[in-house]
């Protein structure tokens, strides 16, 4: 519930079923499926560059379906988009599970990369609509968090079904089954709060995007530039590890390291933002980051790129939920969906881009160049948010 509309706020017990289980258990689907995609590839005739090919169909899957998704959610509801993305996502498991060549391969991937942009709109949509002001951030920051989880759990779930079967394909009807019961937990649980305020007739999309193109032009290039930081800091420790000629093993621990410092602060920094607004978590978030990329390319050892990975882990974990914060702080009551599908289309581009910046580095004969390329962007980025970004909470978080 927003402030437009009377009634008790939902508890947070109230939103656990409907919104945080199924984004968990949808999560863990997809978690499992990112470390194998290129490893499925291969077998089918896959080069290295044509494995990771298939794998940018995800990326490029939800920048295609940023756009739609908010006018589906406008037009169908939040909770029916979600049970729809679910089902597309069987379809999009069941065919990587089958796929005998890289064209489907390819076809899976991208319609789990539209599903993730369905779906995670959807949710967003959702709260932004069902939580007052007051809690916003707290509760963004929980679906960010929850996110984060499932992402991590994911691989590990995986592992183990490979173990049990011996197959790879395997891990993808685990990603159907997550699915399916993502769909059922959202149809089966109760609305905390089922009155809406869309509009009959939605808004066009385009005509949204036209009225609010000042804001997305302002504050949403912030928002693409924090997308940019993000996509990157996927990108650097494991390039930079193999600089250093470390390993996968050591790799994988010390990316798993720096996630998990990152999934545990995402409650922290949603209260941060509610009690003190926005600025106080977006940009020191944005700092630290930049710092982190440019100690990257100084280290030599295990240990030292550990801590700088911990330090980048930190930078993003305090910044949970701060892009779809934002997004359903100026997302206008009636045209929500709309405006947080463009919303999203800016980030996701950042995120898409942030390693592309990286890899030009590397192009040029320089991995350090491209990652210490970064450290100037996150400066920038802390400078936009400053400009645009509120330095209290919305009014009605405070009344």
């Amino acid at each position: 519930m927003t402030d437009e509309r009377p009634g008790s706020p939902p508890s947070w017990t109230s939103l656990i079923p409907g919104v945080y289980v199924p984004a968990l258990v949808f999560e863990i689907g997809i978690g499992a499926m990112m470390p194998v995609l290129a490893v499925s590839a291969g077998p089918r005739g896959a080069a290295l560059a044509t494995a990771a090919g298939i794998t940018a169909r995800l990326p490029i899957g939800r920048i295609l379906a940023d756009l739609p998704a908010g006018a589906i959610a406008a037009r169908l509801g939040d909770r029916f988009a979600m049970i729809v993305a679910s089902g597309v996502a069987v379809i999009g498991m069941g065919l990587l599970a089958a796929a005998t060549n890289l064209a489907v391969l390819g076809l899976g991937a991208l319609l789990l990369g539209a599903t993730e942009a369905v779906y995670s709109l959807a949710r967003q949509s959702y709260l932004t609509e069902a939580v007052p002001v007051l809690m916003r951030a707290r509760a963004l920051s929980t679906l960010g968090g929850v996110h984060r989880i499932g992402l991590f759990i994911g691989p590990f779930a995986g592992a183990g079904i490979v173990h049990l079967t011996g197959s790879t394909p395997s891990i993808y009807l685990l990603g159907v089954a997550t699915s399916v019961l993502a769909a059922v937990v959202v149809a089966v649980a109760t609305d905390p709060d089922p009155r809406r305020t869309d509009r009959d007739r939605p808004t066009g999309l385009f005509a949204v995007m036209r009225e609010h193109r000042r804001t997305l032009s302002t504050l949403g290039v912030a928002v693409l530039l924090v997308g940019a930081m993000r996509g990157a800091r996927m990108t650097v420790v494991p390039l930079w590890a193999e600089h250093l000629e470390l390993g996968a093993a050591t790799t994988s621990l010390i990316f798993g390291i720096a996630g998990g410092i990152d999934m545990l602060l995402f409650y922290p920094a949603g209260k941060v933002m509610d009690l003190k607004g926005r600025r106080w978590v977006a940009i020191p978030s944005m700092l630290i980051m930049g710092v982190a990329m440019v100690l990257i390319p100084l280290t030599s050892t295990a240990g030292g790129l550990t801590a700088a990975a911990l330090l980048l882990g930190f930078g993003n974990g305090i910044g949970s939920g701060v892009i779809m914060t934002l997004g359903a702080d100026t997302a206008p009551p009636g045209e929500r969906a709309q405006f947080l599908g463009a919303w999203r289309l800016l980030a996701d581009l950042g995120n898409a881009g942030g390693p592309l910046i990286v890899s030009a580095g590397a192009a040029i004969g320089s991995i350090a160049l491209g990652i210490g390329a970064m450290g100037p962007i996150a400066g920038a980025t802390a400078a936009a948010l400053g400009r645009w970004v509120p330095g209290r909470p919305p009014p009605q978080a405070r009344t």
